[in-house]
């Protein structure tokens, strides 16, 4: 699922263009007036939909939670899963495979990584600028949204720690959210198409390597499972599992 719509509404269009511009110039930089001539509105006129920057900010960084989150269960409930009559007696829904969920984690996270590129900017740089409850809100939906993938991970490798899988989690959130650093398509990098085929790969290569890790654990009985030894933290590889780590940076 990606996070664009086919037909943006005004709304959407503001919020767009608001991104682009908190992205490259920051939020202190860039006044009402641009915003609205961004999208062919005063800025005045900006005030119908929203009450100011602060309220396209915060609407920003919980939107874009919020639909990762929503559209991560889209994919957990429907990846994979074979098409069948609505209604049809004796038909016993199936299960989607575990990798498939995964891979069509990974595409929904790709599109995010490729089209959001602004946001994740955004949150980077701005998310102590929003109020304490909306701040909290976001957190809230990314720890659910990194959760849900660890879940997953681990139902593809059983043998992997919680710890582990979350770390692992983490580190493929990072390398497909340096789309950001980048740069233009064109000036030296592959284009669009190729970059989605290029981070698809690359993400499945980790999860691929966090399985063998396991493999390779589970035949040498000498080797203690990361996390349980003494001393060692057993959890959030962040230390910090009420706080967390974000997926978009």
């Amino acid at each position: 699922m990606s996070t664009r719509t086919a037909a943006p509404t005004r709304r959407e269009q503001i919020l767009k263009e608001a991104a682009r511009l908190f992205a490259e110039r920051g939020f202190h930089g860039v006044g009402v007036d641009e915003i609205g001539a961004a999208v062919g509105i005063s800025g005045p006129g900006l005030y119908r939909h929203f009450a100011g920057k602060d309220a396209m900010l915060a609407e920003l960084l919980v939107g874009i939670s919020g639909r990762l989150l929503e559209g991560g269960r889209q994919r957990v409930r429907g990846a994979g899963a074979a098409p069948r009559p609505m209604g049809a007696p004796g038909v016993t829904p199936v299960a989607p495979e575990p990798a498939a969920v995964l891979a069509s984690l990974i595409d929904g996270h790709i599109d995010f990584a490729l089209d959001d590129r602004p946001l994740i900017t955004l949150h980077d740089r701005e998310l102590d600028r929003l109020r304490d409850s909306d701040r909290k809100l976001v957190r809230q939906l990314q720890r659910q949204y990194v959760e849900l993938w660890v879940g997953v991970v681990r139902e593809v490798h059983p043998g992997i720690p919680e710890a582990q899988a979350r770390g692992a989690v983490h580190a493929v959130f990072g390398l497909l959210n340096s789309t950001p650093h980048l740069g233009s398509y064109g000036t030296g990098l592959p284009g669009r198409t190729a970059m989605e085929s290029l981070l698809r790969r690359l993400a499945h290569g980790a999860f691929a390597a966090l399985g063998e890790a396991a493999s390779e654990r589970a035949g040498d009985p000498a080797d203690e499972p990361t996390g349980e030894r003494a001393g060692d933290p057993v959890g959030d590889l962040s230390g910090n599992r009420d706080e967390g780590h974000s997926p978009y940076t």
